[in-house]
């Protein structure tokens, strides 16, 4: 897998550096890396659904893998909202791709 057209790294974010994706959340880009690296399970999850759902898909697989997302599927999935049937699909397409 691929990221075809990623948001560039000049316009992930706002001018106080929030990621467009999380224009509600009071977090800078580097504190949302840190939170996705060493948050606990329930606090990743919240922050990968809500990027799967706010950001372009990919712009997500600049922040976690495909594998990633397959391991968190059970706590994520609540979190979609609209996108549920998207990455349902994706996962279904892509489910032999374990090298993502």
């Amino acid at each position: 897998m691929s990221v075809r057209n990623p948001t560039p790294p000049e316009k992930m974010t706002d001018s106080q550096g929030r990621p467009y994706f999380l224009w509600d959340v009071d977090l800078t880009l580097d504190e949302f890396r840190a939170l996705l690296r060493e948050g606990d399970r329930v606090k990743r999850a919240y922050l990968v659904g809500k990027t799967m759902r706010q950001a372009k898909p990919d712009d997500v697989f600049q922040f976690v893998t495909l594998e990633e997302i397959r391991d968190l599927w059970t706590d994520v999935e609540p979190y979609l909202g609209n996108t549920r049937a998207f990455w349902s699909w994706l996962l279904e397409v892509w489910k032999d791709d374990r090298a993502a």
